[in-house]
């Protein structure tokens, strides 16, 4: 049972953690292993390298957008889709994120987390509803 209550301020937490979240990720590919490292890496593990700008600044907006609470129902699909794609590359190095080259199991439950938002809504304090939103 859904305490309709509580959930709101439940999704809204949820989605500031997720925003915070992303916008770290998207900063330190940004500023830390710069775009041009960020795309070798990406090359290096299989995907495109070009992918490394849209996905870097995918999860800055998106982060953003999460925060503030701008569609984020609708933002947190592509991130979600985002993140799955992320854990792929985890998979062999096992469950702990802690082993050489990360686990999967903090990229897989923060995809899991996405999907939550995505399915649970907007929560409060939203400056732009998703549309169907109530």
């Amino acid at each position: 049972m859904i305490d309709n209550r509580t959930a709101p301020y439940a999704a809204f937490l949820l989605r500031l953690a997720l925003g915070v979240m992303f916008l770290a990720h998207g900063f330190t590919k940004l500023l830390v292993f710069t775009l041009p490292g960020t795309a070798q890496f990406f090359a290096s593990v299989g995907f495109p390298g070009w992918l490394a700008y849209p996905t870097t600044f995918a999860e800055i907006g998106g982060g953003a957008l999460l925060i503030l609470g701008v569609i984020p129902r609708l933002v947190a699909v592509p991130l979600t889709l985002l993140l799955a794609g992320a854990s792929t590359v985890h998979f062999a190095n096992g469950w702990a994120f802690g082993n050489p080259n990360g686990g999967w199991e903090y990229p897989v439950f923060l995809t899991v987390a996405a999907a939550v938002l995505a399915l649970l809504g907007d929560g409060k304090f939203t400056l732009v509803k998703s549309p169907g939103s109530k």
